[in-house]
């Protein structure tokens, strides 16, 4: 293993813990914003601190897929930390580098928080669910479609070889990179449960999407559904800084910039929230399905350019 590859294993490592730094960035941003002083960016690392002190709860009647799901969409998270390499070279950690795995894993956790709320049958949680799901439909294509034209330039699905493949300059000539970054751009909004899509401040039931199949959960347990959470910003936030946002050829490079490029996202994702409202749940799957028709236009160009 070279010291590029170790230095940036050690940073994929890191995004492990620092997760839930990004979210907090983002409400520390969006308060400075809007006039207030918030909690600052180390919230979310205190929350946590506070779930894991306190018990968990059972359901009456809910059998061990209630109790387990905690614990399977936090591995998926995990995994998909593990999957999306912070530089063109990153050790493989018996998981691989291969993006069809990244939204497996994502779909997974997806799928365990949704069977963990038809299993304790709450009608909120289901409402939750079965809205995060019809979002779910239009943003996993779209993600599929808009990193298909980079491993099309690529010649490979390997996240290392995309994040090689568009350093530089070069890629950026081509309008089909930057049409499945416009696509991402909203996936991103979607993945990571943010305004015009959703409300991450919302606790009224009748309007909340990510927040209701977690109604049901307390202590440890809705810890480690704050984690994966925070960890799904990272992982689309750390793909879209490696994939299509413009980065240096090689790996010290790539590593020193990203940093400041997550801190910009960030704050982007602070004012796309200050200066946009949530939308009503039946036109989010429209703007995921522009998102999904700029994606396919970036799809054709490319093909079409080959």
């Amino acid at each position: 293993m070279t010291r590029a590859t170790a230095a940036a294993g050690a940073v994929q490592l890191l995004g492990l813990a620092a997760a839930p730094l990004l979210p907090g960035l983002v409400q520390a941003i969006k308060a400075r914003l809007q006039g207030r002083r918030g909690s600052g960016a180390l919230q979310p690392y205190r929350e946590l601190r506070r779930l894991w002190s306190k018990s968990s709860v059972r359901v009456d009647g809910a059998s061990v897929v209630y109790r387990v799901a905690p614990a399977v969409v936090a591995a998926s998270l995990v995994v998909a930390v593990l999957l999306v390499p912070v530089a063109s070279a990153a050790p493989g950690w018996g998981v691989g580098h291969d993006v069809l795995a990244l939204a497996g894993m994502l779909a997974l956790a997806r799928f365990a928080i949704t069977v963990s709320s038809w299993d304790v049958g709450n009608g909120f949680a289901l409402m939750g669910a079965s809205r995060d799901l019809t979002i779910a439909v239009f943003t996993e294509a779209t993600l599929v479609l808009a990193v298909a034209v980079a491993a099309i330039g690529a010649h490979s699905t390997d996240l290392r070889v995309m994040v090689a493949a568009t350093s530089a300059g070069t890629p950026w000539s081509s309008a089909a990179l930057a049409l499945a970054g416009i696509a991402f751009a909203i996936v991103v909004v979607a993945e990571t449960g943010r305004q015009p899509v959703d409300n991450p401040d919302t606790h009224l039931e009748l309007t909340m999407i990510h927040e209701g199949p977690l109604l049901e959960y307390a202590g440890r347990d809705l810890a480690y559904l704050q984690w994966a959470a925070a960890a799904r910003h990272w992982v689309v936030l750390v793909l879209a800084a490696e994939i299509f946002v413009p980065h240096p050829a090689g790996v010290t490079g790539q590593l020193l910039i990203l940093p400041a490029t997550l801190v910009v996202m960030c704050a982007a994702l602070a004012v796309l929230e200050t200066l946009v409202v949530k939308m009503r749940i039946l036109l989010a799957p429209r703007l995921l399905g522009v998102a999904s028709v700029v994606a396919l236009c970036g799809l054709a160009t490319t093909v079409a350019t080959r």
